[in-house]
């Protein structure tokens, strides 16, 4: 593949279109998007241009065969994360609830990705899911993704990045990369070092942070990140941003009645000196207790804007302007409420267009992932070594 030929790729889970910025970014063309949430929909089609009732565009996973997926160089999806974050495992455990692969609504949809890697064969593939996902059920369920994606002939790496490394949100996932074992040479008994590949995508990480302290202004001088230059400013932000008597009041006894039992759950508050905002997820709407921003001593601090979430999660300013008040352009596509929900489950754009940017080379020089060095500890190999392999086998064949 040369830098001439279109990459293609599909979107699953797609969400409102994070990762594929991402690979739009390195010449990709996505040839089908998979979402299942209606407003996300509306969001990814606002943006994109896009008719949801397009053949490209599928609905739910569940009720697509796999053989009717389009040929594609690139596999992309953050499989619905809640049944593995630590947050949505212990609501789960709490209310009695199964999680992890045990969860019948969202826990088995990863299979879904095994059974279109297992049919079309794409060249590569990348997954996100959250940090929670590698020491889920003692580590089990990640031994069941790492023999499937095997089983699939896939050699593959992961790690943990922070998006905190980029824009100021402390958010931790974990990304998953792989390339066809047939398609680059790689034979099914080699394990690769990939500290060439991570340390590239971590180069690239710091070209982007540099890229957003100057959108924003902060002098090289100055702390980056920083949450007060993505911040409106406070004169600006509608009233309705702003906690009501009631909530602030629940919110602040909560705390305080976790903090007598000497834990740290309860609401967090940035200002804009700090470094970087609590984690945004999907429940930010209920009360937007993880990321309050601070007014002063005597005023009730208020949520985050839908554009300041955008700009969080690093959206380009096109896609901004969608939630920009101040600015005659298009329409918010959906409502707040929706809005938050959708921010909360999506990728931080720019950590993703870094991976992008470093599986690209490889794909267009396939011989240059042979030339990786053998790892000194075979990872994929220690994943199996001490797990029943009737218990993968029976797990994989679940899918």
């Amino acid at each position: 593949m040369s830098q001439r030929e279109d990459l293609t790729f599909i979107d699953l889970f797609a969400g409102i279109g994070g990762i594929r910025l991402a690979f739009e970014a390195i010449g990709g063309s996505c040839v089908m998007t998979s979402e299942l949430d209606k407003w996300a929909r509306q969001t990814y089609s606002a943006y994109f241009d896009e008719d949801e009732e397009d053949d490209h565009f599928n609905w739910d996973i569940k009720d697509l065969d796999p053989s009717e997926v389009p040929d594609h160089d690139v596999l992309t999806g953050g499989f619905p994360c809640q049944s593995f974050s630590i947050a949505g495992v212990s609501k789960k455990n709490a209310l009695g609830r199964s999680h992890g692969f045990d969860d019948p609504t969202t826990g088995t949809l990863f299979f879904d990705i095994k059974e279109i890697l297992l049919e079309k064969q794409p060249k590569a593939f990348l997954l996100e899911n959250v940090k929670n996902l590698q020491s889920h059920d003692g580590g089990d369920t990640w031994k069941v993704i790492a023999a499937c994606l095997h089983e699939a002939g896939y050699v593959f790496t992961s790690k943990v990045l922070d998006a905190a490394d980029v824009v100021p949100q402390h958010r931790e996932r974990v990304f998953i990369v792989g390339f066809h074992r047939d398609a680059f040479g790689v034979e099914e008994d080699r394990f690769l070092d990939w500290d060439a590949f991570w340390d590239d995508v971590d180069n690239r990480i710091g070209h982007f942070a540099d890229e957003f302290r100057q959108t924003y202004g902060v002098p090289p001088e100055e702390k980056w990140p920083r949450v007060g230059p993505i911040l409106e400013s406070h004169e600006k932000v509608p009233d309705k941003y702003t906690l009501t008597e009631n909530m602030w009041e629940y919110l602040q006894d909560y705390k305080r009645k976790h903090r007598a039992k000497g834990n740290g759950f309860g609401y967090g508050m940035v200002k804009r000196d700090d470094a970087y905002t609590r984690t945004l997820s999907a429940r930010y709407y209920k009360d937007g207790s993880e990321a309050l921003v601070y007014r002063g001593e005597d005023r009730r601090p208020r949520r985050l804007t839908p554009l300041e979430c955008a700009r969080l999660q690093g959206f380009p300013a096109d896609f901004q302007r969608m939630y920009d008040r101040s600015e005659k352009g298009p329409e918010q596509p959906v409502s707040d409420t929706q809005a938050y929900k959708q921010f909360g489950n999506s990728v931080c754009v720019p950590i993703v267009t870094a991976i992008s940017k470093s599986i690209r080379p490889l794909l267009e020089v396939p011989s240059d992932l042979t030339e990786f060095p053998d790892a000194d500890v075979a990872v994929q190999e220690e994943l199996f070594s001490d797990y029943d392999n009737e218990t993968i086998v029976s797990a994989v064949s679940a899918g």
